[in-house]
């Protein structure tokens, strides 16, 4: 089967980084050292995507970004070879009009399209190595997120990945841990690590009749939220309810825009499954350990498809993480410990707070608390699985 690249994006005229022979430490423009001089074309990437898509900001921009880099990575198959999928490899860039459309890949045309430009932008980078950047730059503007580890020099993907590697929020537990398992060895710890994402992560399709519904109260910050909600029972939804891949949550109250909470089927499974409680339940007012083993667990599946001692080490070029808040994990405002539901009895329950407040939290749509904000969308030839690219 023939596949048609995106024409703007010719491949033989997209050149990696990749260097046979690394030379010698480099001060790049900012005054960044690096150990090769390739790690320097990452600089003004960075600058430009703050200043083009994310503006500083951990919002929607940040969070599609973000999610962008697993759904790439993880379309590879251990068990079904190399021409299942090259991994962190930017096919969705290079094959905007396949893997975009993929039910699973839903809402994640939004950010193919957004990142698309860059490439012509920046002729020397490939599409695996700006994908996996862009979403090391994006969780960087969320307090409390780890400077991520990146490495440059991913070839340009040849193929699309096949359909059905991307685990989903109605799969079963032992389904997610296979298919994890399948795609990098990765253990349930590693697992349950990869979902720290989800502090900063919200829906838009789980439920069609709400946009940006978050999974905490906090999805502007990288925090441990959480892991401590998705253990409060459930008592609502936040729009229509019996939703494929959607459980009730204990915040489900929504006005104008701002968006209750929505919980995943997947996380509730993962939070109370007896191969992953307790990694769950370890991680709840954890930030430091939470950040890093985050940041581990990345490290392995920003490389998948790869060898790792074949790329370049250009992390420096990351830029710095803002720092976390400070605040501990709390519960919501009417909540406490009568509401938590644990399957992890091994591990002692860390004493916590509650906000103040007489009425259930009402999360912010906007980073800055208003109800309308300003998001990046660029014209570009990825569309959802439905064929509607608003």
């Amino acid at each position: 089967m023939a596949f048609k690249l995106w024409s703007m994006l010719p491949l033989v005229a997209l050149a990696t980084v990749a260097v046979a022979a690394p030379s010698r430490q480099t001060v790049c423009s900012d005054g960044t050292v690096v150990p090769d001089s390739v790690c320097c074309e990452f600089v003004p990437l960075a600058q430009a995507l703050q200043k083009e898509v994310l503006m500083g900001d951990c919002g929607e921009d940040a969070h599609e970004l973000l999610r962008l880099t697993f759904h790439d990575a993880i379309a590879i198959s251990r068990s079904k070879g190399p021409s299942a999928g090259g991994g962190a490899d930017g096919s969705m860039l290079i094959f905007p009009t396949v893997e975009p459309a993929f039910f699973a890949n839903l809402g994640i045309a939004d950010s193919v399209n957004n990142l698309i430009p860059f490439l012509s932008q920046f002729p020397k980078i490939s599409a695996g190595d700006l994908v996996q950047f862009a979403g090391a730059v994006a969780v960087g503007n969320c307090p409390g997120a780890p400077q991520l580890e990146f490495r440059a020099g991913r070839p340009n993907a040849t193929a699309p990945a096949i359909e059905g590697l991307i685990p989903e929020p109605q799969n079963n537990i032992t389904e997610i841990l296979e298919r994890f398992d399948d795609a990098g060895g990765f253990s349930p710890f590693e697992v349950v690590s990869l979902l720290a994402s989800h502090t900063v992560a919200r829906a838009d399709h789980v439920d069609p009749t709400l946009d940006a519904a978050p999974f905490d109260s906090t999805p502007f910050t990288f925090d441990t939220q959480i892991f401590l909600e998705v253990l409060l029972k459930g008592v609502g939804f936040p729009g229509t309810g019996n939703n494929t891949g959607e459980v009730s949550s204990p915040l489900p109250v929504s006005s104008g825009t701002d968006v209750g909470e929505l919980r995943l089927q997947s996380d509730f499974g993962l939070a109370h499954d007896e191969r992953t409680a307790c990694f769950w339940q370890g991680f709840v007012n954890e930030q430091e350990f939470m950040a890093q083993s985050f940041k581990a667990a990345m490290a392995k599946l920003a490389v998948l498809g790869h060898n790792a001692d074949d790329l370049v080490d250009c992390s420096a070029v990351v830029p710095k993480p803002k720092p976390a808040t400070g605040k501990p994990a709390s519960f919501p405002a009417t909540k406490g410990p009568k509401d938590l539901e644990l399957s992890c009895k091994s591990k002692k329950f860390p004493t916590l707070t509650t906000d103040h407040g007489a009425q259930e939290t009402l999360i912010p749509h906007c980073s800055n608390g208003s109800m309308n904000c300003t998001t990046v969308q660029f014209d570009g030839p990825a569309t959802n699985f439905d064929g509607d690219d608003s």
